[in-house]
């Protein structure tokens, strides 16, 4: 059997960023601390200044303290179509590291701001004292770009690319 993956390439990269830039909600994979066992939720996200998701999350919920406890995480973005096997949609799969801005923290107030742009109706919890903006700095990503189109990408692959001048 030759290698699924393919060679990862400008069109892999794009896709890769498009889902990023347009998802508005996502899977989130944690480490639940208490029994070592995976556990899945599903969250509103937005790309922040780097083009990575960022989330709004409340320290009450079961997945914030278990970042807390483990900041390893996962994040699956990409929405099936209306029509068709939902497999053959493009998909994202990010695995990294995730890290809470808090109020009061520097960046947070630019971050909120932009979360907002892409999330208006956040604007009735954001400012509550136990919602932190959660950014998620990927390590490594998989994308399924469809039937036969795996690709491995890198945060390289995952960057802006230059603007030409």
């Amino acid at each position: 059997m030759t290698d699924p993956i393919r060679p990862t390439d400008d069109e892999a990269r794009a896709l890769a960023r498009s889902l990023i830039l347009n998802a508005r909600f996502a899977a989130l994979g944690v480490i639940e601390p208490a029994t070592g066992a995976p556990m899945v939720t599903r969250i509103g996200i937005a790309p922040d200044a780097d083009r990575m998701p960022m989330a709004l999350v409340s320290d009450l919920s079961q997945h914030t303290r278990a970042l807390m406890a483990n900041p390893a995480c996962s994040v699956l973005i990409g929405e099936p179509g209306a029509r068709g096997d939902p497999l053959t949609h493009p998909r994202l799969t990010l695995q990294g590291r995730a890290a809470f801005v808090r109020h009061g923290d520097a960046e947070h107030e630019r971050l909120a701001a932009q979360y907002l742009h892409h999330q208006p109706k956040a604007k009735l919890y954001i400012g509550f004292a136990d919602f932190s903006l959660l950014r998620v700095t990927a390590e490594a990503a998989y994308l399924n770009g469809g039937f036969g189109k795996a690709f491995v990408l890198t945060p390289a692959d995952l960057a802006a690319p230059p603007v030409e001048t």
